[in-house]
Order: structure tokens, then sequence, then C-alpha cells
């Protein structure tokens, strides 16, 4: 999170926001604490995939948009797995 230039509690709050949008375009139900849990793995998971070619999301926008990405990408490995 520190590298995405926002401190824990705004982490908390736009990782909650992202998880609950991708919660909502993956049309599944999760919960607050686990959308807050999906934003900010999916924001590292988003991330490092991105790094890989040469993309670096940073700021509060940049976690969001990485957080939502990186949340969808979870669930929908959840999704495989659980058939």
């Amino acid at each position: 999170m520190e590298q995405a230039g926002i401190g824990w509690i705004a982490a908390i709050i736009v990782g909650g926001i992202a998880g609950w949008l991708a919660e909502q375009f993956m049309k599944t139900n999760k919960g607050v604490m686990m959308n807050i849990i999906l934003g900010i793995v999916g924001a590292i998971v988003a991330n490092a995939i991105l790094s890989l070619f040469g993309f670096v999301l940073g700021g509060s926008l940049g976690f969001l948009i990485a957080g939502f990405v990186g949340a969808c990408i979870l669930i929908a490995i959840e999704r495989i797995f659980r058939r």
C-alpha cells in the first residue's frame, strides 16, 4: 500500500469500495469484510501483473482501479475452482 502512495486506512476504504464494485460487476455476494480483503489483495495481484508489463498504478485512483481488476480476477479464479 505504501507503493501505491496511500495509507492503511485509505487502503481499507478504497479496497472496500473496489471489492464492492467487483462484487456488483461479477454478481456475487461476499459481504463487507470479504470485499475489503478482495479489494486490497486484488490491488496487490493486479499491480504485480501490471508491473510485469511495465505499468504502475499509483495513488487512490490507481489503487481503486487495480483493486477492482484484481478482485474481479480473484472472484473468477474462485468460480473456476468451485466448479
